[in-house]
């Protein structure tokens, strides 16, 4: 009896709480729809793909370097060009083109004389020494792979030669690149829709994709960079590319 009077004391008062409760009631209904539907619009896989492919080698760059010092720049340089030229001869015997080598520019540089109770350098020159360096690009890896291990034989003959180990490069990764990508997306999904449907989910669209590096590694190597790497040491080598690819999840 008590709280009808105070109703009917204070109409205004009970009208404006029935007001806010029903205030109150739709808020909530609104704000659980809208829970509702960013949960399904945040439901994603994050998923990474990948792809693997063996290659071959389709280039090669092999340099073969040789220095003289002597107490003159002209018996440096006579000397020098001897070793050039043999160097050059044994090339042409094994019918190596000339279009396929170059030789790079002449590098000196003075020895200073030390002294020999303080090992500081007195101010003269004691010698010079001229360094060459000949290099061969050729899309014949195989023949010129073993050429450089030939090559030695005219250490014997008193050249002081030194053949750096054979770049071995693969001149189609531009294109295959592309291809990688596209496998290894296509990985991500196989494994976005196996996860989706033990769940007894579809999976959507893609939402978002990066690439990751590259690896191309020495064949059946287990060896991976953070940067990615790009192994020119061996002939046949395998390359591998990565994907981390976002899907929607209905």
């Amino acid at each position: 009896m008590e709280s009808t009077g105070l109703r009917y004391r204070f109409p205004q008062l009970f009208a404006g709480l029935a007001l806010l409760s029903a205030s109150l009631i739709v808020s909530s209904f609104l704000w659980a729809g809208a829970i509702r539907n960013i949960k399904r619009v945040d439901d994603a896989l994050l998923i990474t793909g990948s792809a693997k492919r063996p290659i071959r080698a389709d280039y090669i760059v092999w340099k073969v370097s040789l220095s003289s010092q002597q107490p003159t720049t002209q018996a440096a340089y006579q000397e020098l060009k001897a070793w050039i030229d043999r160097v050059q001869r044994y090339l042409a015997e094994a019918k190596v083109p000339d279009s396929e080598i170059s030789l790079n520019s002449l590098e000196t540089v003075s020895v200073p004389e030390l002294n020999n109770n303080t090992g500081r350098e007195t101010g003269k020159t004691l010698a010079y020494k001229l360094s060459q360096k000949l290099e061969i690009r050729s899309d014949k890896v195989d023949r010129y792979a073993k050429l450089s291990q030939k090559i030695t034989e005219l250490i014997n003959e008193g050249i002081p030669l030194t053949s750096e180990p054979p770049e071995y490069l693969y001149n189609e990764l531009s294109k295959l690149r592309i291809e990688m990508v596209a496998e290894a997306t296509k990985d991500a999904k196989a494994r976005a829709e196996s996860i989706a449907k033990s769940t007894g989910n579809r999976v959507g669209g893609v939402r978002s994709a990066d690439t990751g590096v590259f690896q191309i590694t020495p064949r059946n190597s287990t060896a991976v960079s953070n940067g990615g790497s790009y192994d020119t040491s061996s002939i046949d080598k395998d390359i591998t590319a990565v994907v981390s690819v976002k899907f929607g999840i209905d």
